[in-house]
């Protein structure tokens, strides 16, 4: 799937999962100080845990990632997501939102949920997202939890 200048696709082998992990780490770890080393969970071991790569031309732009909250499927966590400070004029970080959306609502997904750091939360706002909940201080910085509706336009 394209958007603008960005092309997603999913990290679904050993390459492109090492460059999705990196560029989490470029951004959470490196730039942004929020983990120690790795930003790596119990989630990123998980199956049923989707991993995106999001390019510019060939040149690895930004990630993120979707699991299923329930074993029906109908309820969908997005998070990690993360742009190369070089790509982010390409509207890469929305590219990766919208795929990631698009593929929780095509594998029968209700809602997606996200914790936003408080900066981001007008972009996703933008993209039809809505606040979901008080803010919640998750590791060490405050975060918005939001929600969309993946429901929209199936006749629900």
């Amino acid at each position: 799937m394209r958007i603008g200048a960005t092309a997603c696709r999913f990290a679904d082998d050993p390459l492109s999962l090492e460059v999705h992990h990196r560029i989490r780490r470029e951004v959470f770890v490196e730039e942004q100080g929020l983990f120690v080393g790795s930003d790596l969970d119990r989630h990123d071991d998980d199956v049923a845990t989707i991993k995106v790569l999001g390019l510019v031309g060939h040149e690895p732009a930004g990630a993120v990632r979707l699991f299923p909250l329930d074993p029906s499927g109908s309820s969908w966590q997005g998070d990690r997501l993360s742009v190369r400070r070089p790509c982010r004029r390409y509207n890469t970080g929305m590219a990766l939102v919208r795929f990631a959306v698009a593929t929780a609502q095509e594998l029968g997904g209700d809602v997606m949920t996200a914790h936003i750091q408080l900066a981001n939360v007008g972009f996703f706002e933008r993209l039809g997202w809505r606040c979901d909940g008080p803010v919640e201080v998750y590791v060490g910085v405050d975060h918005q939890p939001m929600a969309i509706d993946l429901t929209r336009g199936r006749g629900r």
